[in-house]
Formats: C-alpha cells, structure tokens, sequence
C-alpha cells in the first residue's frame, strides 16, 4: 500500500470509529396517530388496541386467590425472579399491578427494613388485600400506592427498580403507564417486565395474557430506555430487563 492510500484508509478507519453507532444519541420516535384503535377483537381483549396489539382485560381482585396458588411457586418459580431482579439493601422497588402482593413481600424481604417497595394496584380492594398479607408477615416497608389506568402515581427520579409481573399486558393505557415508570425511575435504574412468551405455543395461557419480545421491545422503544436483555430462566415467561440511561447519555 502507497503512503497516500494509507493515510486515506487510516483517515476512513478513523471516522468509522468516531462515527456514532445506528440510534446511538437518537430520540425516540414519536408514538403512533392516533395512540389507540377501537375495533372488534377477542372476548379476552378490551377491543383497544396499540400498536398492532389488542389489550387484555385485567383480572378483577375477585380472582386474587389464584394469584397465591400453590402451583405458582413451580409454574414460575418466583425464587429464581427475585434473584434475578439483583436487589440490595436499600433499593427503592415498585411492584406494579402488585395484586395481593404475591411477590412484594419476597421484594420487601430482599431490600430490607432501610429499602422500600410501592405496592401499586388500581383496585382498591386489591390493596386492601395486599395489607393484610403484609400484615400477617410483619412487613413495615411496603407502601401501598392506588394507581389508576393512566396514572403510577409514583414518586420522580426514586425508583432503582420497577418490576411487573404479567401485568403489562393488561396496562389500558401502556405508553402513559410506561411514560410514567420511566419518570419514576433514576438515572440507571431498570424497568422490568415479566411476561408470558408468546413465542411458546406450549405455554397453558389465552394468547393476549402472552407477549413476545419482539413487541414488548416495538413498545419500549418509544421511550427513553435501553434494552438490556432477556433472562429466560424461567419455565415459561421473559425476564425482559430496559433501563433509563443516565443523565447524559440518552438512550440506545
């Protein structure tokens, strides 16, 4: 190679290494117009729809005893979540869409007496069900928190950590439910969902109580989080883990 196609290559490696990667320092598009479609779909869904998904119905309080059946613990095997989700004593957590509180308690019990668990939920029956089993367990350091559809009505810039287990689905309004969290959390924390994978034509649930990653990631992206991964250590749901840049580097 002569020196003239060499400084010219060396000049041409040196901008592809200066040159910003594909999204790198992007904002996020703009959501869709309008945000949400009514039309007909199944018996399990609301008839709303958001980018290309029909919502589904949430489930009343009236079913929160199958929330605590025993099955659960080798159906999803919550012990292994919670090691996953990497708690530390005095983490800030929410539990959203908590229910009657089936995984707050093991939260509460990671974090410790110096950290703190929003317990959120839009039934207040359900939070009333959610105190007495923090009750009946001695748990001091769960906040119980009544949300509404479009509302966390969690505190900015405080959160460590927001997980939702097979909840987001349900969220009637998930780009302001998610536009929330965001806000919620601190600079490097992380979103959390856990949902059914839908990938798995095996996995024994109505098929909009199931998400892909691939559209759990469509729906993410319209916010300022960084996709982190997918822990599949669980028999049949994602662990799909987004977290809020820091405040100088937007998200990726």
């Amino acid at each position: 190679m002569t020196p003239v196609l060499r400084k010219a290559w060396l000049a041409f490696s040196l901008t592809l290494a200066c040159a910003p990667a594909p999204g790198v320092g992007a904002a996020p598009p703009p959501p869709p117009d309008p945000l949400y479609e009514e039309r007909p779909g199944s018996p399990d869904g609301m008839g709303k729809w958001f980018m290309g998904r029909e919502i589904a119905h949430f489930m009343s309080h009236q079913g929160a005893p199958w929330l605590e059946r025993p099955e659960r613990m080798a159906e999803e095997q919550p012990l292994r979540l919670v090691s996953a989700l990497g708690l530390k004593p005095g983490h800030h957590v929410a539990d959203v869409g908590a229910g009657s509180g089936y995984l707050t308690w093991r939260l509460a019990t990671n974090v410790g007496p110096s950290g703190r668990i929003y317990a959120t939920d839009i039934q207040p029956e359900m939070l009333g069900i959610l105190r007495r089993n923090m009750a009946a367990r001695r748990i001091d350091n769960v906040e119980p928190v009544l949300a509404t559809p479009e509302d966390t009505r969690l505190p900015p810039n405080a959160l460590d950590l927001i997980v939702l287990v097979d909840v987001y689905h349900e969220c009637a309004f998930p780009f302001e439910t998610t536009r929330g969290m965001a806000e919620a959390l601190k600079p490097g924390g992380r979103l959390v969902l856990v949902e059914y994978r839908a990938e798995d034509a095996w996995v024994p649930i109505k098929r909009l109580h199931k998400m892909t990653e691939a559209q759990v990631r469509r729906e993410m992206a319209l916010h300022n989080l960084q996709w982190v991964t997918n822990d599949l250590r669980l028999p049949r749901q994602h662990i799909l883990v987004f977290r809020k840049p820091d405040e100088d580097k937007p998200a990726k």
